[in-house]
């Protein structure tokens, strides 16, 4: 029995998502099987791009095998159930498909065949936009663990998440722009032949709200800022400091020079009179006087 007040609950579902609800309710429902979790997203991938249907999600079984649920009209699933066999055909993972008009209340609340309301209130706020996603599956953890590496370091592309499914298949899925995610998948192949086995590979461009939603997708991570300072920084005026004046040395008196005096040198050059009186004289002859009558 139903409990009378489990109408209650601690948070009521948005006008949008009662509106998805509703769309739903009695909606017709499509599965197609697969042998790859790669090869199951390319399917859901065709099969929302064909005709306007929802994807529920994927229920996997084990063994390696993946089921697309896919929700809406009659018709609408139909074609998408047609699209999403011929693309599991082409990369040869095709299990098996069903199409079921009408199934009741009885399956949709034992099932996982109907969306709940929280993952209808995120319809329609994808993230990647006009990016591309890339899926690889290896049969071995590290021949995953390899090729994610590879990847990496060959583009520029980010690891969202992993995905295992039993039977030893492992998936990493990676985005990107779409020749990044090409560029990288195929440096993946080659070093996931390397180590281990390569068992699938994806590559999905532009992929709808929808898939992106039903994907197992990693928290991003918040890259540190780098600390922003300002264009100019107002230098501190230095003060300026006085220095002391250089003190004048003081000559002692006892070592002052006695400079002499003009006179007292003239003085001291002039000879003294006793040698001068000892020099010879010198003689100067005197001319005869002249007589009378000699000028003529």
């Amino acid at each position: 029995m139903v409990a009378s007040n489990s109408k209650l609950s601690l948070s009521q579902p948005s006008p949008e998502a009662r509106r998805w609800a509703s769309k739903l309710k009695g909606a017709a429902l499509g599965l197609v099987s697969t042998e790859s979790f790669p090869a199951v997203v390319g399917t859901a991938d065709a099969m929302l791009k064909s005709s306007d249907v929802t994807l529920i999600g994927y229920e996997k079984t084990g063994a390696g095998q993946c089921t697309a649920v896919v929700r809406g009209g009659v018709a609408d699933v139909r074609m998408a159930v047609e699209a999403g066999s011929q693309t599991a055909k082409q990369f040869g993972q095709f299990l098996a498909s069903s199409i079921i008009a009408r199934p009741l209340p009885n399956l949709e609340a034992v099932l996982p065949i109907c969306a709940h309301l929280d993952e209808l209130e995120r319809l329609g706020k994808g993230r990647i936009g006009s990016g591309a996603l890339g899926l690889l599956e290896t049969r071995g953890f590290p021949a995953m663990v390899g090729a994610a590496d590879a990847m990496t370091k060959s583009a520029e592309v980010q690891v969202v998440a992993h995905q295992s499914i039993g039977d030893g298949l492992c998936t990493v899925i990676i985005r990107g722009s779409l020749s990044n995610v090409a560029i990288a998948v195929e440096a993946g192949m080659h070093e996931a032949e390397r180590i281990g086995e390569l068992h699938a590979v994806m590559v999905i461009p532009r992929p709808l709200d929808d898939l992106e939603h039903s994907l197992p997708m990693a928290e991003e991570m918040e890259t540190e800022q780098p600390l922003e300072l300002p264009i100019k920084l107002e230098e501190k005026e230095k003060e300026l400091v006085a220095l002391p004046e250089p003190a004048v040395a003081e000559v002692p008196q006892e070592l002052e020079l006695a400079l002499p005096q003009p006179e007292t040198a003239v003085q001291e050059l002039a000879l003294p009179q006793a040698a001068a009186e000892s020099l010879p004289q010198k003689v100067v002859p005197q001319p005869l006087p002249l007589e009378a009558g000699e000028l003529d």
